[in-house]
Order: structure tokens, then C-alpha cells, then sequence
């Protein structure tokens, strides 16, 4: 039995999906049982709690022999990042060392490192998640995927819109910072191998796509797959930041001021060859991606 977390979200889904195509058994924890009517149309088992509960944890990770752990939130003060992700793992870690959990495969994020850990109170947070699990004992399997783009949530569809509806295309920065977005599917058969492979043992995978582009190239590679002729501005970080801090008092905020510190911070690529070394799983192309969601 796998125990997931986060199997509600958009990574989730996509990981519960693919691993209930693969007949394998899973639990999914879930905060709200009605928000998980897909869970239990592939045939999930639910179990009702959070990841703050250290009883309710005990509870659900009882009789797996795998955790799949992908909660994380992306906005919020400082004491809820630490509340969710770094007392969250912790609890979840403590649960499953007390119940003999064999594989502990924990979803971080490209760009974490020692170096970035003070840069915002996220790269902090999933930071600590992977110390934790590090330090654990349990056999485990760190991915750190970059942007992560799929049809039904993430941020490309958003991306998509601009550019369909917009004249003008704004980019934040001057648009050199590259990146490498990976397709979700992609992401959930590297989960879903990860689980029992002996290759992947207490190691870190970073993951990526095949194309390493600018943000100039990927609004226009959107325009081209869309037929369209769209202006771009490149829109200074500066003119951006009070925009943010007002948005960042939605309940949603469409970006924060942290999200813009850390894609100011540089290039989000990475090297596949060791997660396509060890898996022997492909990645999708950008252009197979947008042919997916266009």
C-alpha cells in the first residue's frame, strides 16, 4: 500500500492516476473526502487528515510499505510555510519511520539548495523537507522538478490565455532567465518508478524537459503553436513588486513577492541525465507539450 499526499492537487492527481493505472494500491490523505470524488473513481482508498496531525498520520500510513509526499503550499506567511512543510514532514517522516515504511519518495522543487535555502521562506521550507527525509534513516528518493506544465493546471494554461486574448504580452524581467518545463505525466511515471526501484535508492533527481528556453522563447513558441503575432514588454521586477504585495492579500494571490525573488534569482534548468540514467523514461519536448494543451 502507497500512502500519498497531496493526491488532490495538480502534481497529485496525475501521480494517483498513474499509479492506480499500474494497479498499484493507494491511500490518499485527504483534508476534505469531497474534494476527492476522482480519487475514488480510480479506485483510491481515502483516509481523512492533514498533514499537521501526528495522530491522524499514524492512523493513515499504517499497513504502507511506501509515502508519497507532495503537500506544499506556495503562498502565505512565514509560520505557515514552516507549519505545513517543515513541521508537516516531520510529522509525516516520524509516522512512517513508527509504522517500518520501506521507500519514502518526497516532491521538492528545482532550484533548492543549500545556497537558495535563505532566499524565501518556501526554498527554506522544502530545504528542511529534504533534510528531514535525509536524515530519516528510511530509504528515500528526492525529485526536484522545474515548472511543471499540464493541460489542466499549473501555470501554463494561464500563460496560454495571455497570449490567445492579450495584444501585448507582458514578461516580467528582461526575459533571459531560461527555464525547463517538464510535462506532468512525465512527472507522475517518474513517481510512480520511483516507488520500488533499487537505482533510485537515497539519491536526488532533478527533472526537467527536454528544452531549456528563455521567457522571451517561451511566450513566443506559445504565440507560434497559437497562430498568433503578439507584442512583447518586458516588464521591470521593480514596477512588479507592489502590484504583488497588494495581490498577496488574496485569498489566492496570482503571484507574491517571493515567487518574483526567486525567479529573479537566475536560470531554472537542470542536467537529466542521471533521473534519465536511472529510470529509462523520456521527457516530452516543449512543442509536444503545448501540442497537448493548443
Amino acid at each position: 500500500m502507497i500512502l500519498l499526499t497531496g493526491g488532490t492537487g495538480f502534481v497529485g492527481g496525475h501521480v494517483a492516476h498513474t499509479l492506480r493505472a499500474q494497479s498499484r494500491n493507494v491511500r490518499a490523505l485527504v483534508r476534505d473526502p469531497d474534494r476527492a470524488e476522482k480519487l475514488v473513481t480510480w479506485g483510491c482508498e481515502l483516509a481523512a487528515g492533514d498533514v499537521t496531525d501526528p495522530a491522524g498520520l499514524k492512523r493513515a500510513v499504517a499497513g504502507c510499505d511506501v509515502v508519497v509526499h507532495l503537500v506544499a503550499i506556495i503562498a502565505g506567511p512565514r509560520s505557515e510555510f514552516e507549519r505545513v512543510m517543515t513541521h508537516g514532514t516531520r510529522n509525516l517522516v516520524a509516522a512512517a519511520q513508527e509504522a517500518g515504511v520501506r521507500r519514502f519518495v518526497l516532491m521538492s522543487a528545482l532550484g533548492v539548495s543549500e545556497e537558495t535555502k535563505d532566499l524565501t521562506p518556501y526554498y527554506h521550507a522544502k530545504w528542511e523537507m529534504e533534510l528531514t527525509v535525509k536524515e530519516s534513516g528510511l530509504e528515500h528518493v528526492i525529485f526536484r522538478p522545474s515548472f511543471v506544465f499540464g493541460p489542466d493546471g499549473g501555470v501554463l494554461p494561464l500563460f496560454v490565455r495571455q497570449v490567445r486574448w492579450s495584444p501585448l504580452t507582458p514578461v516580467l524581467g528582461k526575459g533571459e532567465n531560461r527555464l525547463q518545463p517538464i510535462w506532468v505525466e512525465d512527472v507522475a511515471e517518474y513517481f510512480a518508478a520511483s516507488v520500488d526501484l533499487p537505482a533510485a535508492g537515497n539519491r536526488t533527481f532533478e527533472l526537467g524537459g527536454r528544452d531549456a528556453i528563455t521567457w522571451n522563447e517561451l511566450y513566443e513558441r506559445i504565440a507560434k503553436a497559437l497562430g498568433k503575432r503578439r507584442a512583447r514588454v518586458n516588464v521591470p521586477f521593480g514596477l512588479v513588486r507592489p502590484a504583488a504585495a497588494l495581490a498577496e492579500r488574496l485569498p489566492r494571490p496570482p503571484i507574491t513577492r517571493d515567487q518574483i525573488k526567486m525567479l529573479e534569482a537566475g536560470d531554472n534548468v537542470c542536467d537529466n541525465g542521471p533521473a534519465l540514467e536511472a529510470f529509462g523514461l523520456g521527457v516530452l519536448s516543449l512543442d509536444e507539450q503545448l501540442g497537448r494543451v493548443l
